[in-house]
């Protein structure tokens, strides 16, 4: 980085530390406002933005929803080194599933070739209610050979944003349409093979707005306590990465603010 986006760069950071842009999880100015503050252009911006969330000053939920970091007491780990990747092949292609072999090279070890799976970006959303109940569907899933509960969720079209993926496959799967999302976690449900980058959102409120129109994906709607889910879960009825993450997320977040609360 040049002199003035080090300098930016330096600001943020500092303003980060000192709680200049509140506690843990609350979003800093937008990235218009802090240009025309900071006098920097959006690209180098951006760039202050990325390097300040791979130093872990920093957490970006969606597209570019910048918030200041969860409290943690664990420090990241220093002087290790990532894989060389020297290049990559494709075996297989078509539009649901790419599987290529990579060229790569872990430190202290021969390069050799692996094979990555690239998948879809996805969208997952939890929406509840008032009476602290999820929207989830039972389905029939063929390739585990069982029915069980899951969440709503579907692949971002390119160009999109995955709010609106979240928002839009939740109507089209359920009927329902989320009064509110919020974008609480970016993961990657099998790290060492597979590529396929999931958004999760959690809803509050929704209204209903017609029958489900993805006849395919919808199965039966209900709204399902959250006081049963870890029964479902220990009955293996929660299918799919999604929406284990997504209402782990929400009982967890409960939990903590309960046991603030009592303190």
């Amino acid at each position: 980085m040049g002199p003035k986006t080090t300098k930016v760069y330096e600001t943020l950071q500092q303003r980060l530390a000192s709680g200049a842009y509140g506690g843990p999880g609350e979003k800093i100015p937008s990235e218009r406002t802090l240009t025309e503050e900071l006098g920097i252009g959006r690209t180098a911006l951006r760039q202050v933005l990325a390097r300040l969330v791979a130093d872990g000053s920093l957490e970006v939920r969606g597209r570019s929803s910048y918030r200041v970091p969860g409290a943690v007491s664990v420090q990241r780990p220093e002087g290790l080194e990532p894989w060389r990747i020297h290049g990559e092949r494709d075996v297989y292609d078509n539009r649901w599933v790419r599987l290529q072999l990579w060229d790569v090279e872990p430190p202290g070890v021969k390069r050799f070739e692996h094979h990555v799976v690239r998948l879809h970006h996805v969208a997952i959303t939890a929406v509840i209610d008032d009476q602290d109940r999820v929207l989830m569907m039972w389905r029939y899933r063929f390739v585990p050979k069982q029915f069980g509960w899951e969440l709503p969720g579907g692949i971002v079209d390119e160009g999109e944003d995955p709010a609106d993926t979240a928002l839009r496959e939740t109507v089209e799967e359920t009927g329902w349409r989320p009064k509110s999302l919020e974008h609480v976690v970016s993961y990657q449900p099998m790290v060492g093979m597979v590529d396929s980058p999931h958004e999760v959102f959690v809803g509050h409120g929704a209204e209903k707005v017609g029958e489900p129109t993805d006849l395919e994906e919808a199965g039966h709607i209900e709204w399902v306590p959250l006081a049963d889910i870890p029964g479902l879960m220990a009955r293996g009825e929660l299918l799919g990465s999604g929406t284990l993450v997504a209402l782990l997320h929400i009982l967890a977040a409960r939990r903590t603010k309960g046991l603030t609360s009592a303190h």
